[in-house]
Formats: structure tokens, C-alpha cells, sequence
């Protein structure tokens, strides 16, 4: 997964980055808030975010409150890491938009912990996603199959937004992911099949 790091301490950025990248992580690393917010708003920002509280520019809590702000589908996973402690500092930090909150100096195992937990939330979030948008898409397709469709009394095919005839299989193939497979009834075998069928074989016994 692509990961944003923002971090001004050139040795703490390293660090940072040679975990996540032995863990498997693309990494984007900035040293300031300003060009963290940038790269979250962008189309295609990472997905998981971990921000310093205190960065020239932009503060961490600054940058969460700004990206919440924005109307998006599915917001980034933010994690803030910061070396102020105690009860009031994490509801601050929470209370700005984070999802986490890592106090420095912060184990190594913690933050592997608090990355995987950011990881599974964010692969809900985007299969929840994909969900939503295949209802939405069947919906739509129920929502056109719901019209009055004008149908011929004779052929039987059907007239589609663009006044064009066009068969029954055709019009409801190209306007949902139906596919058809192609039987014969009951009554059909009886009224049609059959008389042909028998034709079919008086002919061979004429022969």
C-alpha cells in the first residue's frame, strides 16, 4: 500500500521510511504540512497517512482538520505521531479528524500493529466502495428496465431511446449484464418443435 509520511526530522523520516518499505509499503515522504495537504488532496493520494504533530508550514492536527473537511468518497487513514503525551493531547489529536494516535518514541512492533489495523480499515473501506457502486450501477440498470418499453404486437421487438428496433435479447443485454442462453419451452416443443421434428422424420421413412 502507498503510504504518505510527513515528517521534518530527516532521521525520523528515514527510519520511518526503511520500516515501511521492509513491511512492503510504497512510500511518498514530504518534511511539512504543506505538501502533506497537497498530496492528500490530490486524485490517487495514499490512502494511509502518517503525520508529525509539529511541521513547519502546517501542523499534523491542521492538515487532518482540512482533509475532513473536504467532501471525499473514501478519506485517507491518518495516523499522528507526535512526542506530547497524555489524555488531553490524544482527544486533541483525535478530536482534529486523526484515526490514530502514536506517541514518540514509539516501538517499532506498535507501529507495525497500528499500520496493519490502518491497512485492513482501508481494504474495507474500498471493497465497501466497489460494493456500493455495483448496487448503484444494478439500480440503475432496474431503474431502465422499470420504463414502459414500446414493443412491436408483431415481431415483438423493441424500440429503444433512440428509435431504433432492435430484439428483446439484444435491447436487455445492452442495458444490463444479463446474458441469454437459449432453451426451448414446453409448449413450444409441443406446438413447433414437434410438427417439424415429425415432418422431419416422415420424409426420412418416404425416402
Amino acid at each position: 500500500m502507498k503510504i504518505l509520511i510527513a515528517e521534518d526530522d530527516p532521521i525520523s523520516a528515514l527510519v520511518l521510511t526503511t520500516n515501511l518499505v521492509n513491511w512492503g509499503h510504497e512510500v511518498e515522504a514530504v518534511t511539512n504540512g504543506v505538501d502533506a495537504l497537497r498530496i492528500l488532496e490530490e486524485a490517487g493520494a495514499p490512502r494511509l497517512a502518517l503525520l508529525d504533530w509539529m511541521m513547519p508550514g502546517i501542523e499534523g492536527p491542521e492538515v487532518c482538520r482540512r482533509v475532513r473537511a473536504r467532501e471525499q468518497n473514501i478519506a485517507p487513514y491518518i495516523i499522528l505521531l507526535t512526542a506530547r503525551q497524555g489524555v488531553a493531547e490524544t482527544v486533541k489529536g483525535m478530536a482534529a479528524g486523526a484515526d490514530d494516535y502514536v506517541t514518540k518514541p514509539y516501538h517499532r512492533e506498535e507501529l507495525l500493529v497500528r499500520l496493519q489495523v490502518g491497512v485492513r480499515i482501508v481494504s474495507l473501506q474500498s471493497r465497501l466502495a466497489d460494493r456500493v457502486a455495483e448496487l448503484e450501477k444494478a439500480a440503475e440498470q432496474v431503474k431502465k428496465l422499470e420504463r414502459i418499453l414500446p414493443i412491436c404486437g408483431y415481431c415483438k421487438k423493441v424500440r429503444d431511446d433512440h428509435d431504433y428496433w432492435q430484439n428483446v435479447e439484444s435491447y436487455v443485454t445492452t442495458h444490463t449484464d444479463t446474458e441469454f442462453s437459449h432453451g426451448v419451452c414446453p409448449n413450444c416443443f409441443v406446438e413447433i418443435v414437434q410438427p417439424q421434428l415429425d415432418v422431419l422424420h416422415l420424409a426420412g421413412v418416404a425416402k
